[in-house]
């Protein structure tokens, strides 16, 4: 029917502005009035180069590589020696494409290879399940001067489970750091994963063996992959952003005495967004529901004074989550959604 209209059109209008009037595509009127069918492309075959070297060529320039007397030369050695003696075979690159149609092209040498990395997952749904750490520079207060700040992190709670100042990084100061915040919180053998990146001191065998003692189950980040370890770096953020960080401490007992100030105050005043906005200690240990109620009855209260104030539901407090993950799969987020 609509193109019975275009053809009553077309020879007073033009086939576009038929088309357009009837509200039909130009493009899909012309295809379903094709009169001649698609041409047909031409079959391409591959043909012979006319510069290419003929059978007999490639022959000799396989036999002359192969001879004793160049069998351990490469081939732009070859091609000067042959110049040289007046002799012209080929270009080099046809030298390499004959050894390669031959598969005699190809590393000697045995070449190291490395097996992918496995994405960690890691799911914490309560605390002292999964804990997060690393190390982090302060500068001292000279070029060149730095004091090393380790913090251990509970992903579930943001609750800072340990932290220490020290003037060198190695294993040996990270052994005492993790056994002191083992024993200060009970982890049992078993409970607990601990989740670093793949620096010095978090990979030697020292610090490995004790993991092995104390039953906590080891997890490293990727290598070459920013955002494997985000509950440490998002903390030491919140850390360096805080107004009062200066560009540099003056001396060692600054330093410690600034992050002192700040985990007291992380740990106990700091609302946090990641846990409802309460603070890492109450959810920690356990208080947060007990505050969230609280907050209940004061938006109820709210809303009671003030029904219209609210236009779409009554108030509640921000939710708090019940899981956290290191790379959650997609499958479970979705599952979740």
């Amino acid at each position: 029917m609509i193109d019975d209209a275009i053809s009553q059109l077309k020879p007073i209008v033009g086939v576009r502005r038929a088309c357009r009037a009837v509200g039909e595509d130009q493009a899909r009127f012309y295809r379903r009035h094709r009169l001649n069918p698609a041409p047909v492309k031409a079959e391409s075959l591959p043909g012979l180069q006319p510069r290419a070297l003929t059978e007999q060529e490639r022959t000799e320039v396989h036999d002359t590589l192969n001879s004793a007397e160049f069998v351990d030369q490469s081939p732009p050695a070859v091609y000067a020696t042959l110049l040289d003696s007046g002799i012209y075979l080929c270009s080099v690159p046809t030298m390499y494409r004959v050894l390669k149609d031959h598969g005699e092209v190809h590393e000697r040498r045995r070449q190291a290879t490395h097996s992918a990395t496995v994405k960690p997952e890691l799911v914490a749904e309560m605390p002292n399940q999964v804990w997060s750490w690393d190390i982090t520079k302060l500068h001292g207060p000279v070029k060149w001067n730095y004091f090393y700040l380790y913090v251990v992190i509970d992903i579930f709670s943001r609750y800072v489970t340990a932290w220490m100042l020290a003037r060198a990084e190695n294993a040996h100061l990270a052994k005492v750091l993790i056994s002191e915040a083992v024993a200060k919180q009970g982890i049992v053998k078993g409970q607990l994963s601990l989740h670093m990146d793949r620096g010095s001191p978090m990979r030697a065998k020292p610090f490995a063996f004790l993991l092995a003692d104390l039953g906590v189950t080891k997890s490293f980040s990727r290598p070459h992959v920013s955002d494997d370890n985000p509950y440490s770096e998002s903390h030491f953020r919140t850390f360096k952003y805080r107004p009062a960080f200066p560009d540099r401490f003056g001396c060692f007992e600054d330093a410690e005495g600034y992050c002192r100030r700040f985990f007291s105050w992380y740990n106990d005043e700091h609302r946090h967004s990641g846990i409802g906005y309460h603070t890492p200690s109450d959810v920690h240990y356990g208080r947060a529901e007990v505050m969230r109620e609280q907050r209940q009855k004061a938006l109820n209260a709210a809303y009671a004074a003030h029904p219209e104030r609210f236009v779409r539901k009554p108030p509640v407090p921000p939710v708090i989550p019940v899981v956290s993950w290191i790379n959650e799969p997609k499958e479970v987020g979705a599952s979740t959604q």
